[in-house]
């Protein structure tokens, strides 16, 4: 929490980034192997409302927002532990990621098991 006594940004960031991280990343996925090669190449944080430390932990949902060849765009909803699925969001967020081989220092397409395990995750 801040001098505002609400989650700051810097710590809104982490915490998006400690909710994808095991979705994607964890070994029995097929997009573990992004663990060495990719690069967040956007990152929008809009707050429509205050958490503090007592709305903790929070619940944070996750879904692909757009899927291309070489990234992909993941969309965030986080609401106060409890709340309910249907209630406003408190912070809506999204972040693109872009496959990236850090061998040739370029980015690279997703594999077709890669696009498939992000494509269950769209919000149609």
């Amino acid at each position: 929490m801040d001098a505002f006594q609400h989650v700051n940004h810097a710590r809104m960031v982490t915490l998006l980034e400690e909710a994808r991280i095991p979705w994607l990343f964890e070994e029995d996925r097929p997009t573990a192997e992004l663990r060495t090669g990719c690069v967040l190449a956007d990152l929008r944080v809009r707050y429509r409302g205050q958490l503090r430390h007592e709305d903790t932990p929070l619940d944070i949902a996750m879904w692909i927002e757009q899927l291309r060849a070489v990234d992909f765009t993941i969309g965030y909803e986080v609401r106060a532990a409890g709340a309910a699925p249907d209630s406003p969001p408190a912070v809506l967020a999204s972040t693109q990621i872009a496959a990236f081989d850090m061998n040739a220092q370029r980015l690279r397409r997703l594999s077709d098991a890669e696009r498939g395990y992000l494509a269950e995750w769209m919000n149609d």
